[in-house]
């Protein structure tokens, strides 16, 4: 575990919601709650100020959405990992919030110790998507425009393949013999080649561009 906590903002316009998840978040003693914004404006200038490590972001804003509230936290601070809470799992709301670069996508049903494990997850820059919601996106995220395999190594071409599959970095290790790091390390290039902002808009790509359709 790292020894300094995690810095999160709260974003959301009810002020009584947001205040609640910052109480129960900055109780667990690796998370610091450092802000709450009201609008995507006001977390774009808070994510400029502070660049938190985290952002929970609420998906209906008075001033935008949560996927374009991502792009402006992100824009204002490129490593923050953003996590979208919405009320519902609308598939259109799931693929924009990808899109945007975001690291987790959670529906409000959920139970709060949920929400404290998805930030544990997205924390080692792992994605958090619920399992009931995955299968329909990468259905969604089927090919249609075969390029070039933007030179990516018959290693990271297995790597993706993996990741299309949707292991994690350390079941991945386990598969092929190697370190986590040497993972790591992998995805990170796929991810620059193919000018995404996290795994699973990587394998976006690389399904719209039939990449995988290619084998290792």
């Amino acid at each position: 575990m790292q020894n300094n906590p995690l810095t999160v903002i709260v974003v959301d316009d009810h002020q009584m919601f947001a205040e609640s998840i910052a109480r129960i978040l900055g109780a667990e003693p690796d998370l610091q709650i450092i802000g709450i914004a009201l609008s995507m404006a006001e977390a774009a200038r808070m994510a400029d100020d502070t660049r938190p490590d985290i952002a929970i972001v609420d998906y209906q804003l008075p001033d935008g959405d949560g996927a374009m509230a991502v792009a402006a936290i992100r824009a204002a601070s490129p490593g923050t990992r953003a996590l979208i809470l919405t009320g519902g799992g609308d598939a259109r709301a799931l693929d924009a919030a990808i899109a945007a670069g975001c690291s987790g996508f959670m529906t409000k049903d959920k139970a709060l110790h949920e929400l404290v494990s998805a930030i544990h997850v997205i924390r080692t820059w792992e994605m958090y998507i619920p399992a009931e919601l995955l299968p329909g996106l990468l259905n969604r995220l089927g090919p249609t425009d075969p390029r070039a395999d933007r030179d990516l190594t018959k290693r990271e071409r297995e790597v993706l393949s993996l990741l299309a599959n949707g292991m994690s970095n350390r079941a991945i290790a386990a598969d092929l013999v190697v370190s986590l790091n040497t993972v790591r390390n992998h995805v990170q290039r796929i991810i620059d080649k193919l000018g995404a902002h996290s795994k699973l808009e990587a394998v976006a790509i690389a399904r719209r561009e039939g990449l995988l359709d290619q084998g290792p």
